[in-house]
């Protein structure tokens, strides 16, 4: 059979404009098989070779020829400075076509890039091949040199150009882009050293980080080509390297990507024994300009968790729903025991200064520098919010505005969810090149007396306390924070915190251990490079929190969302030792994590039904006494939660995984009830998942 094909169009964006008009200076692509010919012959080899590649592989597909097709194809491609062939246009009669010249170029081996005085570039050319396809000598032609296209070809280019407004090799913008690094501790804890250096004018407390922010001090680009694998199929190179779907050009950039966490697991307590996630979602973001940024995410999930976990799920349910599956949102009930819960993130980010940024969407905050927050943490679910990023001289402060719900039946208002709003101020002061110090402030208020979203708070530098006294205590919940970090040396520092949500000076001198004592602190210490293992890091973090802290007489105004904290996801009146070891040798990767604490919870027994100050969303004024109030107080729980985690990084562009772990979790009531269970458990689970997010089964 007399083989066929399309002409071929290959564009590839100009490396600058100097670099296309001066021909001395520059040297085309290189085949392996021209490495020995002489300079003025490789523009000639490059052609022959090109042609040679698509003769010896293209398919004619059957539609054409069997209608016995004549004419040309016009295809733009590209070799981009790594000396990899990608089509940017294909013009032809048929789409069978058109699919089969984009397979024949995926298959182009990758080849020396063009230079221009000796750095390697990237160039387009235009090759018009006749069908039939025949063995001959066809002649590429650069697209810089648009005098010399025939008019098929030129009208091809301005098609092009006007649809794709001149696209040009993705270039990675993403990691100077105003977009946030997707929060998880274990990505976090791979750069957190390069940031921390002494003498760095940095600011690690607010998180998410914005790239550009922290490309200062890292760089993402170096460190994802150092990860790569020598993949040239455009298969390969998506799996193993590249996000699926980039795109850049003048002015712009996008990238579109599947979502995915499927997980398989064995629960020993759980009568049903087997759990699991399935995970599937796309995540789209990119940049218009230099100062534009937009992200967005959506997940279709269904999963049945450890029994321990989906009781705690049931426990917090909203009204009329089966469960709330912590950090992810509201479920429904799914087959059997198991359950639906839709997510959806997004948000816009806005540089119109360097020294301002302003972002409006739906997610998560995190103020610390610790694996705990006690100021806003990761723990609830995404929530609106609009922020502000003020960074100058050695400051930072950063202002959050939050919309809020209360999703108890008992506060539901005509069958629609509560809602509240939360404002908070965090300033970040580099006092030193070893020393940091952070004030935070928050109030939380809801809708009394129809004021909706109160105008007071939305002046970024106000002081909530001041205006929780001129509009009555009632009126909102205020705390106060101090947090702080000191840098040791290089590869160690120490870091805390201290809420406060209610202080009596007398109270404390007194010595009786007042129930108006409401705070909490933090004390953590990190360890890079520990004991000279590179990329070792090992933290130990102690978090101690007094019962009835961020609880209100006024219930609703609780630091909560969807029935979970704010702040630590154990509320109040408790106290927690964690210690974590991360390790990562190139795609290789390894997790531990002890958390040892003791707890104070309600009785709940229909006899004894005081509030012992553990559970923030009870009225602070059902304690059953005003004094001797201590850490552990009420149903005295101690627990144990271990895991190990080992897995390797599939695809380092979009951080998707292949993991393995166990989870060892106990869990000891002095009292049992319907809401608090003894528990011992022991949790397999293995899975691939694209990592943008924490989970925290440490309940």
């Amino acid at each position: 059979m007399i083989k066929k094909t399309f002409c071929v169009l290959l564009f590839l964006i100009g490396f600058t404009s100097v670099a296309q008009n001066n021909l001395f200076n520059e040297k085309p692509p290189v085949f392996p098989d021209c490495l020995t010919v002489s300079t003025d012959s490789l523009q000639q080899c490059f052609d022959s070779q090109v042609f040679k590649h698509i003769f010896n592989n293209f398919k004619v597909p059957d539609v054409v020829s069997e209608n016995n097709y004549k004419g040309e194809v016009v295809v733009l491609f590209e070799v981009d400075k790594e000396g990899e062939f990608r089509v940017i246009y294909v013009d032809a009669m048929y789409n069978e076509l058109k699919d089969e010249t984009r397979r024949v170029f995926n298959e182009f081996p990758k080849i020396e890039p063009a230079t221009y005085n000796g750095n390697a570039t990237f160039k387009q050319y235009s090759m018009p091949i006749p069908i039939p396809l025949i063995d001959q000598s066809v002649k590429t032609k650069d697209l810089s040199e648009d005098d010399e296209l025939t008019e098929l070809e030129q009208g091809a280019k301005t098609e092009y150009d006007q649809v794709n407004q001149s696209l040009k090799p993705f270039s990675n913008r993403e990691y100077t882009s105003q977009l946030n690094i997707p929060f998880t501790h274990s990505y976090y804890a791979q750069f957190e050293r390069s940031v921390n250096l002494v003498g760095t004018n940095s600011h690690t407390g607010s998180k998410p980080f914005i790239y550009e922010d922290i490309a200062k001090y890292y760089d993402f680009e170096a460190q994802k080509q150092a990860l790569m694998k020598d993949k040239s199929s455009f298969a390969g190179r998506k799996l193993w390297n590249e996000r699926l779907v980039r795109v850049e050009g003048k002015g712009y950039w996008f990238t579109i990507d599947p979502i995915f966490d499927f997980e398989l697991g064995k629960d020993t307590e759980a009568d049903f024994n087997n759990t699991y996630n399935n995970t599937r979602g796309i995540n789209i973001q990119g940049g218009l300009g230099k100062r534009f940024s937009f992200y967005t995410s959506f997940f279709e999930s269904q999963g049945r968790f450890a029994q321990y976990y989906n009781q705690y799920a049931e426990s917090i349910k909203a009204a009329d729903e089966a469960a709330i599956i912590p950090g992810r949102g509201i479920a429904k009930a799914f087959k059997d025991n198991g359950y639906d819960y839709p997510v959806a993130e997004a948000y816009l980010s806005y540089t119109p200064a360097d020294f301002l940024n302003i972002q409006f969407g739906h997610g998560k905050n995190f103020i610390g520098d610790g694996y705990r927050s006690l100021f806003i943490s990761d723990a609830a679910t995404p929530y609106p919010f609009l922020k502000l990023n003020v960074n100058f001289w050695k400051i930072k402060y950063t202002s959050t505005w939050t919309w809020l719900r209360d999703v108890r039946p008992e506060v539901e208002e005509d069958g629609a969810y509560l809602p509240k709003y939360m404002a908070t101020h965090y300033l970040s002061w580099n006092v030193s090149k070893r020393l940091n110090v952070g004030l935070f402030e928050s109030v939380i208020w809801n809708n009394a007396n129809n004021r909706g979203f109160d105008v007071n708070y939305l002046n970024p530098i106000i002081f909530f306390r001041a205006i929780e006294f001129e509009t009555g205590q009632g009126a909102g919940n205020a705390l106060l924070g101090l947090s702080s970090k000191f840098k040791l040396n290089d590869n160690m520092n120490i870091y805390g915190q201290l809420i406060v949500d209610e202080f009596s000076t007398s109270d404390v001198s007194g010595g009786e251990k007042s129930w108006k004592n409401k705070f909490g602190y933090q004390l953590g210490y990190k360890y890079y490079n520990a004991f000279k293992v590179k990329n070792l890091m090992l933290q130990l973090e102690y978090n101690r929190v007094r019962p009835y802290t961020y609880s209100h007489n006024t219930i609703v105004l609780n630091y909560g969302h969807s029935n979970q904290s704010m702040a630590h996801l154990w509320g109040s009146n408790f106290s927690e030792l964690v210690v974590i070891g991360r390790y990562h040798y190139k795609r290789w990767f390894g997790n531990a994590k002890l958390i040892v604490g003791e707890r104070g919870l309600d009785f709940n027994d229909g006899t004894d039904n005081f509030s012992y100050g553990g559970d923030i969303y009870r009225n602070y004024n059902d304690r059953p006494f005003d004094t001797g109030v201590t850490v552990g107080q009420g149903n005295n729980t101690t627990s144990l939660f271990a895991n190990i985690q080992a897995g390797y990084l599939i695809n380092p562009a979009t951080n998707l995984k292949l993991f393995a772990d166990v989870t060892f979790r106990d869990f000891n009531p002095e009292v049992e009830n319907t809401a608090t269970r003894s528990s011992n458990t022991i949790w397999f689970n293995i899975g691939i998942r694209t990592d943008l997010f924490n989970w925290y089964f440490d309940l």
